[in-house]
């Protein structure tokens, strides 16, 4: 049975950091695919940044620049830094796995951690 367990979220201001973290049991993150999906208020559920099992990383045009993506194969963790929080960041994140990067959105899903940015 995979779980996926995020931390990290929290409130901030615009401009300030956070960085989240999904820790998972019942699957390995090193040879599957990771992502972070986000929901905000009234919008519809976006796939933020995601990695393969290859380390290759991909991101949402509104967060490139600013949301960093990686893995700790040892603690079988991926994160999720994002800097240069802005208003519009606000929502609920989701952590994913699955075997490949296509299918993310069909994997196994975290609880969700909450992100509020304050202006």
């Amino acid at each position: 049975q995979v779980q996926l367990v995020e931390s990290g979220g929290g409130l901030v201001q615009a401009g300030g950091s956070l960085r989240l973290s999904c820790a998972a049991s019942g699957i390995i993150f090193s040879i599957n695919a990771g992502g972070w999906y986000r929901q905000g208020p009234g919008k519809q559920r976006e796939l933020v940044a995601a990695i393969t099992s290859g380390g290759s990383t991909s991101y949402a045009d509104s967060v490139k620049g600013r949301f960093t993506i990686s893995r700790d194969n040892a603690k079988n963790t991926v994160y999720l830094q994002m800097n240069s929080l802005k208003p519009e960041d606000t929502a609920v994140y989701y952590c994913t796995a699955a075997s490949t990067y296509s299918q993310l959105r069909f994997g196994s899903w975290g609880q969700g951690t909450q992100v509020t940015v304050s202006s």
